[in-house]
């Protein structure tokens, strides 16, 4: 994976009026925090940040901030995003020194739906976590979670233990083996491979 880096600027406004200042200048503005440091305003021109976002590795990842000769790894917590225009208007930044662990969500995906036993049968994925709040290391976050379904059957229940996850890694719910999804009865489903099952035989 190629390394992402943002070059930013501090930005001498803070609030929203230095916010708008920055859009207006075509930049991105954010803040940097985390750390034995105080946070941080500070702005990325919006083509470059944009370039970033298209990477899909930008928020959630380590990346590294620039500003002059000085870099520090970050992660990109928060990303927010103009409700009409679904362009990039705020972001924040977590420092992370080296070794550390950050507490971040990382998406859960299911794969091979096509042969799942259960689907086929009728059934219907019931998703009960898009994502799972994770403790990493800063240096091993993982992409996402997969879990599987080439051998889940109706009634199945697919809990966080049920994924492997990379070493040191951990949930940040640690008291239980909570649900990420079930694999339900779907009536509608059920119908539609009974006539399938008639129309075959």
């Amino acid at each position: 994976m190629a390394e992402i880096v943002l070059n930013v600027e501090v930005r001498d406004r803070t609030g929203t009026g230095g916010a708008r200042e920055a859009r207006r200048a075509g930049k991105v503005p954010g803040i940097l925090y985390g750390g034995p440091k105080g946070p941080v305003s500070i702005s990325v021109k919006s083509n470059e940040f944009r370039k970033s976002l298209q990477t899909g590795q930008l928020h959630g990842h380590l990346v590294t901030l620039k500003y002059g000769d000085e870099s520090q790894p970050v992660i990109a917590k928060d990303i927010q995003f103009h409700p009409v225009t679904d362009e990039p208007i705020h972001f924040d930044l977590l420092r992370v020194e080296e070794g550390s662990t950050v507490r971040i969500a990382i998406p859960v995906h299911f794969k091979n739906q096509d042969i799942c036993p259960g689907l086929k049968a009728g059934g219907s994925l019931e998703i009960v976590r898009h994502d799972v709040e994770l403790n990493c290391p800063a240096n091993a976050i993982p992409e996402e979670l997969v879990f599987d379904l080439s051998n889940s059957n109706l009634g199945d229940t697919i809990r966080i233990g049920d994924i492997t996850l990379p070493k040191g890694v951990t949930p940040s719910i640690a008291d239980r083996d909570f649900v990420l999804a079930t694999l339900k009865v779907s009536s509608a489903g059920m119908s539609e491979a009974a006539a399938e099952g008639e129309a075959e035989g």
